[in-house]
Formats: C-alpha cells, sequence, structure tokens
C-alpha cells in the first residue's frame, strides 16, 4: 500500500503462538524467523531445508500442478546453467517432451489416419441413420471397433499435454527467475507479452493500435504453425460445420494467444513445429 507522501509502505501481520512459563523462575527462550527479500525457489528451498520450515515454498504460488510444475522450473534452471537463456531451455525442455511422447503420438497419427480413411463409411452411416442417433452411435462403435480404431490416444496425448502447458504457464507467470529473462531478438521478458505489432509495422509507424489489434510477430507464428499443422495432418471430422470451425480455429485463436506470454508462445510454436517433423518422420516410417 501507498502513504499520503507516495512512498511504498508494506504492512505484516505475525501471530506468535502463546507460550507458558512455570510460576517456580523458570524462563523461556523463543526465537522466530523473518524472511524479507525476493522470493527466489532455491532460496525458499535452502531456507526451508535449513531450518526445517515445512511448506516454505508454498509461498510462490505454483497452482493446482504443483507436483509437476515445479521440477518443470528445475528442470528449466538445470539447463540454463549450460546455455544461458531460459528460452532455450524451454526449446530444450520441448525436445525431451516430445521423445517421451513419440510412442503415444505415433499411436494418435495412426488412429486419425484410419479415422480420415473410414470417413466414406461414416458418411454412409449417417445417410442411413441419420435420423436415429443411437442406432447411429452403434454403428460407428462398432465400425471403429472391427477396424481398431482407438478414440482415445487423441484425447490422451492433449490430456497429458494440458498440464505441462499450464505448468509452463505458473512458472512463467510467478517466478522471479523468469522476469525480464530474455530470449533472442525482441523478447527482452519471456513472461511478458510479445512487445510487437504488425499494424503499425513493428513499431516503425507512429500511432497507438487498438487492443485487439495489438497482434505481435510470436501470436502469429503460433497460429501460422497450427495451420501448417492441420494442414499436414487434418483431424477427421464428421460434421462438416465442424470441419470449418476446426480449419479457422487458429485465426480464432489468434487474438487469445496475444494475450498469453511470450514464452509459452515460444513453446507452443516450437511444439508445433516438432509435431510436424514428427508427421513426417511417422509418415515415413509407416511408409515403408
Amino acid at each position: 500500500m501507498y502513504g499520503k507522501a507516495g512512498f511504498e509502505k508494506y504492512q505484516v501481520s505475525f501471530l506468535s503462538p502463546k507460550e507458558v512459563v512455570n510460576s517456580d523462575g523458570g524462563s523461556l527462550s523463543v526465537v522466530h524467523h523473518l524472511f524479507l527479500g525476493a522470493k527466489e525457489v532455491k532460496l525458499l528451498d535452502y531456507y526451508a531445508e535449513k531450518y526445517n520450515i515445512k511448506l516454505f515454498d508454498r509461498a510462490i504460488d505454483f497452482g493446482w500442478f504443483y507436483i509437476l510444475t515445479k521440477p518443470l522450473f528445475y528442470t528449466l534452471s538445470f539447463f540454463y546453467k549450460y546455455c544461458g537463456n531460459f528460452g532455450v531451455s524451454i526449446l530444450i525442455v520441448t525436445i525431451l517432451i516430445k521423445i517421451m511422447m513419440f510412442s503415444l503420438s505415433n499411436q494418435s497419427y495412426a488412429s486419425m489416419k484410419k479415422m480420415r480413411d473410414l470417413h466414406p463409411r461414416i458418411q454412409r452411416l449417417q445417410e442411413l441413420y441419420g435420423s436415429d442417433k443411437i442406432k447411429l452411435h452403434q454403428e460407428m462403435m462398432a465400425l471403429y471397433k472391427k477396424e481398431k480404431v482407438s478414440l482415445g490416444g487423441s484425447f490422451l496425448q492433449a490430456l497429458i499435454q494440458f498440464p505441462i502447458f499450464f505448468s509452463l504457464y505458473k512458472v512463467l507467470h510467478v517466478t522471479i527467475e523468469m522476469r525480464h529473462a530474455p530470449f533472442f531478438i525482441w523478447i527482452k521478458d519471456l513472461s511478458d507479452l510479445d512487445p510487437t505489432c504488425i499494424f503499425n509495422l513493428f513499431g516503425l509507424l507512429p500511432f497507438h493500435v487498438p487492443w485487439f489489434l495489438n497482434i505481435g510477430a510470436w501470436p502469429i507464428l503460433t497460429s501460422a504453425t497450427m495451420m501448417l499443422q492441420q494442414k499436414i495432418n487434418p483431424a477427421p471430422a464428421a460434421d462438416p460445420a465442424q470441419a470449418q470451425v476446426l480449419k479457422f480455429m487458429p485465426l480464432i485463436l489468434l487474438i487469445v494467444f496475444n494475450n498469453f506470454p511470450a514464452g509459452l508462445l515460444i513453446y507452443w510454436t516450437w511444439n508445433n513445429i516438432l509435431s510436424i517433423v514428427q508427421q513426417f518422420i511417422i509418415n515415413k516410417i509407416n511408409n515403408k
């Protein structure tokens, strides 16, 4: 809070447990530790171990996925020691995640290919049983079972990706180590938004752009790689309206991306690029 003179003032409340001294002249010694400083993860862990303070690291709000968020931070910090750039650390960790999920991705891509091959037969079922939704669902499930199509691969892959995405967002948002951590060229702070804007030619034209048009380079790269990924490996959609929504989803998400930290967009864009490369590798393996 601020005082009348405009100086910053901070208030800390502290409640000490009741201490009891015997009436026969006994003495009592009480020691309290007070931490004032930047909430650096390693510093908090150091004091937690030194003074046996339970949950002291929870002073940093790592969120629901604490069990994943904090290890992710330490993994990024590990690679940072060798490359000296948290942005590069994000690229390295993304590669490791892709390698670990390669088998699952292979199964997911194979299922999507089967779904595309079955699309004419699914359309035929829709023509036959379009008015009977229950019968249509039963026939489609029977077809998937006969052709050994797994519907859970893509869902499981997305289910794994979401905690990683959310954990990286929390790392960028709450850890002081990420504040003003640069990447390359115009990205000077991974925890902040992309400062560029295409509508004023990335700052070359001297005029203010409304917030809904303030779209940076990294959001565009993220959307572009999503569109390329869709073109290479389009998701099967039985409903034409659903197919159109999926087609334009990268453009719809462009405004959303513009509100994400630059570090998160770097992860997402790099993940899309690796997925495209992975798709080429899987196609080559399956076509042998």
